[in-house]
């Protein structure tokens, strides 16, 4: 991309979008015109190329982002301010498949991981412990600090408990998203080894959750209700993570296929930066994992209002269309049901940085999936079954979808931002910035830095540094929520508790 002062995205928009600050009375020139400032605009933020009178749709990426609340002059610093969402309730919607051409070369590219009893493959080896409910949090706090300190975590990759609120006092789909969330992690191949750890008088039963993993690796998922524990339970729980860790710890890495990678695609603290640089960097990404064979995932599904058609013509079957248009619909009654609007997303971050609606947002968060066919819908904490690019549902919460994302099976999140943030979910959790400054500024949180796109370099070169990055990381090159020890969970909860 050329270095510029903005930049026009798509031939058809009606703002260009300042790549620095700049001061009332300043020019531009645009589309052969020369253009005036009418107030100071910060950098990410858009300028209006031509007035546009009350209810005129404002054009962004080649699509509206919202309408003029009122008269708008060539030279204005077009924001949430003056500009208005187009999203209402749910739609009807109608099938118009929409094929492009990857052209993107196989390469012969692999990967350290660890593979597993079922074939599955993992980028790290960890010993875990899962609370089934939050009442032994505690307990599993302390064996895990024990085990860390006998161990020093020789031979593994790390040791974590995976800390929640919840397995009891709930109803319905929150119980049952709680259960499935929780198999999801005891199953995950980047765990070595897992304690499931049962207090035994939760909602959510012991040996009923055992059942729900299935036909799982007996060697490496050990139970321990400690109810039923007479006298420590601590020593008891020891005994069984000391065998475990003994396991895992012979768990050796070797070379395994980028087609085994499973990428999750997220965005946080975006600013208008994050589509044009962070977003369609991880895009060419994950077009060059399906490529090769391999699987990404992007969820957020009140992100994709206002984009959702581009999603929905790109998916390979009538039968997956609908699953998109339920996917969407079904988030919005969500949000009418609690009495909350479809469009009010943008958190004030996001408006300081750049983005004024929702529509604005989702065709920049959108822009991560790349170009690739959609693969398969998922329901919330479901599982992957298909490989390409698959879509999840689960909200916009950083955590809540970071970890929804892991837990359908993806060994790497990759979280692009432009405000910046520390967290990280229960596998490495790449940040990649938007924009130079803030890579500079935090250098402890971002692992990459998307900002050079627009200081000159070109996206082949920055995407051919970016896979070497991911491949780096997945062999077990720590991501900074690592390095830091940022590593926690969230569960998506919607109805009552007891």
């Amino acid at each position: 991309m050329k270095q510029s002062s903005f930049i026009k995205i798509n031939p058809a928009d009606s703002v260009v979008v300042c790549l620095r600050p700049f001061t009332k009375g300043e020019e531009i020139e645009v589309d052969g015109k020369t253009i005036t400032l009418l107030q100071d605009t910060p950098a990410g933020h858009k300028v209006l190329i031509n007035d546009a009178s009350e209810g005129t749709d404002i054009i962004k990426y080649g699509y509206p982002i919202g309408h003029a609340k009122k008269d708008l002059k060539q030279g204005e610093w077009v924001n949430e301010n003056n500009l208005k969402t187009n999203l209402a309730g749910t739609l009807e919607y109608t099938y118009n498949p929409v094929k492009e051409e990857l052209n993107i070369a196989l390469e012969n590219r692999t990967f350290k991981g660890y593979v597993r009893k079922n074939g599955e493959v993992g980028t790290r080896n960890e010993i875990w412990v899962v609370p089934t409910v939050g009442c032994v949090n505690g307990i599993a706090e302390r064996i895990v600090k024990k085990l860390q300190e006998e161990t020093k975590s020789e031979g593994i990759d790390a040791i974590f408990a995976w800390h929640h609120n919840y397995g009891c006092s709930q109803l319905g789909d929150d119980h049952e998203n709680t259960r499935k969330i929780l198999r999801d992690i005891c199953l995950h191949p980047n765990a070595g080894g897992v304690l499931v750890l049962s207090l035994g008088c939760e909602n959510n039963q012991p040996e009923d959750f055992m059942a729900t993993l299935g036909d799982y690796d007996k060697d490496r998922v050990k139970l321990v209700v400690t109810q039923r524990v007479e006298g420590d339970e601590v020593e008891e729980c020891m005994n069984v993570l000391r065998d475990l860790y003994a396991k895992a710890k012979e768990d050796k890495r070797e070379d395994v296929p980028v087609s085994k990678l499973r990428v999750g695609l997220k965005c946080g603290g975006s600013d208008g930066f994050s589509g044009i640089t962070a977003n369609p960097l991880v895009g060419e990404l994950s077009d060059w994992i399906v490529a090769q064979g391999g699987t990404s995932i992007l969820t957020e599904v009140p992100e994709m209002f206002g984009a959702e058609t581009i999603l929905m013509n790109r998916c390979k079957t009538p039968e997956l269309f609908e699953k998109t248009v339920s996917l969407i619909n079904n988030f919005k009654e969500y949000f009418l049901s609690h009495g909350e609007p479809v469009g009010e997303n943008p958190s004030p971050g996001n408006k300081a940085g750049g983005i004024s609606t929702l529509e604005d947002k989702a065709l920049g968060c959108t822009q991560k999936c790349g170009r690739a066919p959609v693969s398969g819908v998922l329901e919330y904490a479901e599982r992957l079954q298909t490989t390409g690019l698959n879509l999840l549902s689960a909200p916009g919460n950083d955590l809540v979808a970071s970890t929804a994302l892991a837990s359908s099976g993806c060994q790497i999140v990759l979280f692009t931002t432009g405000r910046g943030t520390p967290f990280g979910t229960f596998v490495p959790t790449m940040k990649i910035s938007t924009n130079s400054n803030l890579y500079n500024r935090k250098p402890n949180w971002i692992d990459f830095n998307a900002g050079a796109l627009v200081e000159g370099t070109e996206m082949k070169d920055l995407v051919k540094q970016f896979i070497d990055k991911v491949i780096a990381i997945a062999s077990g090159e720590l991501a900074r929520n690592e390095i830091n020890g940022y590593r926690e969970i969230s569960i998506f909860k919607n109805g009552v508790t007891l």
